[in-house]
């Protein structure tokens, strides 16, 4: 199935000259003179090499027919993390280079889509925010009141981001899977 470039989001599967990508990153820069293109890195799914390709943001890219379905994650161990399929409970194995750097926001029993192609896991997508609590954050610096002022802290799966000054150790907060960057406190 044919799409437009620009419409490619992390996870989709493309076919480029007979070969399966997955996108890892899809950024469409618009610059001030010239076209518009689509900045895609993809790792092609067959050998693991990661390659970058640019297109016209009109452009019509070959999508794979990959199969989208809603697993749940079990757990990590050395053969890699395990799935189960929530309708009949099949459990599938994934390998660790595609779970990739989402492995930090995997919690047990999140909801993810994975996406198979023939039966082989060939991408994941996690929701696009989970609940994480602070473990350890910089004390408030006195006088540092400007509201875009961000301090550095870790979370509880070791992930670092940055949260604003009224955040403290123990708080619970909302934080993106895709950048790792803080939305909000979160309201539970």
């Amino acid at each position: 199935m044919k799409v437009i470039a620009s419409t490619l989001r992390k996870g989709n599967v493309v076919d480029v000259d007979g070969r399966l990508y997955v996108v890892l990153t899809a950024q469409n820069i618009h610059p001030g003179k010239g076209t518009p293109v689509t900045q895609l890195d993809m790792r092609r799914i067959s050998d693991g090499v990661k390659v970058s390709e640019r297109y016209r943001t009109t452009e019509q890219v070959e999508r794979a027919f990959v199969e989208d379905r809603e697993h749940t994650f079990l757990y990590a161990d050395g053969d890699g993390y395990h799935f189960m399929n929530p309708e009949n409970f099949d459990q599938v194995q994934v390998p660790a280079d595609i779970v990739g750097d989402m492995k930090v926001y995997l919690q047990e029993g999140m909801p993810v889509m994975l996406s198979t192609h023939n039966g082989l896991p060939i991408s994941l997508e996690l929701p696009a925010r989970v609940t994480l609590e602070i473990v350890e954050t910089e004390p408030v610096v006195k006088g540092q009141t400007a509201s875009s002022s961000y301090k550095p802290a870790i979370l509880s799966n070791g992930a670092r981001t940055l949260v604003p000054g009224h955040i403290v150790p123990g708080t619970r907060v909302v934080i993106m899977t895709e950048d790792g960057s803080y939305v909000e406190r979160a309201k539970d």
